[in-house]
């Protein structure tokens, strides 16, 4: 999915003689954040790229990876040796400061910063929305995120309005896939997510651990968990300590530990679910249906007002 993602956004950018879409003519199987990006690219590709100071350009409030200084010394050389070869994206901002910000391309300029030169850029009209379409898009295709740069920013998105629906299509994920995402995010700490870091040396499962120690009854506070993090490492090392920390104390002991809450199957499915407090746990036994989980997770606010009118 997501190489023709790619394949279509390239397309559409170098396309000179892209034509407008008709007011009428519109696909509507597509989304309408791909087809916002798609227009955006195609009047893009119709400018020229400006040389830019770089102290004209204010960073983008959502940034979709943690550190643009990482392995920033390469692409300095790179530029340095035979220029820069791909454009950034600017979009105009207002008020006071600098004249524009940053849609994509944060790296490029960042290492034209520090070779002291002009960046090259196409400047375009864009909403906030737009912006973050492309930068998403973008990005996607041209560097691999790790999960939790993807989490993180798959909550700065919802929180800025997109719907679940149009962060998959722009992210190129599944909704049992985001609704991880956007639960990692969520419930393990932010103090921590940046104190272990981008860490794109760690897959899905170690985060999905983590936010499953997270979400016992006697975690450790945000202050405890950071001093359980190591002060040096990488992002496998600092997670993986803090995972082995955790792990001990769930089972430090089992005799003063309260005996489990029954579960309560529900009919003739595969579904359980165990409720301790104010606490639901809802268990899938079949592997076939663990969709379940994310379909609950995306209609929680619709069954919380459907409480809330029949209390009422």
């Amino acid at each position: 999915m997501k190489r023709d993602l790619l394949s279509r956004s390239l397309a559409q950018m170098g396309s000179k003689t892209a034509a407008a879409p008709e007011a009428s003519g519109t696909d509507e199987g597509a989304p309408r954040a791909l087809k916002s990006m798609s227009d955006v690219l195609a009047q893009v590709s119709s400018q020229s790229a400006q040389d830019v100071n770089v102290n004209d350009i204010a960073d983008s409030d959502i940034a979709d990876r943690f550190d643009v200084s990482v392995e920033l010394d390469a692409l300095v050389e790179s530029i340095q040796t035979s220029g820069q070869q791909l454009p950034a994206l600017l979009r105009y901002r207002r008020g006071a400061g600098p004249r524009y910000e940053v849609v994509y391309g944060r790296r490029r300029i960042a290492a034209c910063r520090r070779l002291g030169i002009q960046v090259k850029a196409f400047i375009k009209e864009m909403d906030p929305r737009e912006a973050l379409v492309s930068q998403a898009l973008e990005n996607s295709a041209r560097l691999e995120r790790s999960f939790i740069e993807q989490a993180i920013f798959s909550v700065k998105l919802e929180d800025q309005g997109f719907t679940r629906a149009e962060i998959c299509d722009v992210l190129a994920v599944d909704k049992g896939t985001l609704s991880k995402l956007i639960g990692v995010a969520k419930d393990v700490p932010q103090d921590v997510i940046y104190g272990i870091g981008a860490a794109h040396d760690v897959g899905r499962r170690q985060w999905l651990e983590l936010r499953r120690l997270f979400g016992l009854e006697g975690r450790p506070t945000d202050e405890e968990a950071m001093a359980l993090l190591p002060a040096v490492g990488s992002g496998a090392e600092k997670i993986a300590a803090i995972i082995k920390d955790m792990q001990a104390s769930e089972h430090a002991a089992p005799s003063q530990a309260s005996p489990p809450a029954p579960q309560r199957k529900i009919g003739d499915t595969p579904v359980a679910c165990m409720a301790k407090g104010r606490r639901l746990t809802i268990e899938i036994s079949d592997k076939k249906e663990h969709g379940f989980i994310g379909f609950v997770e995306d209609n929680l606010e619709k069954l919380y007002a459907a409480w809330k009118a029949e209390k009422q």
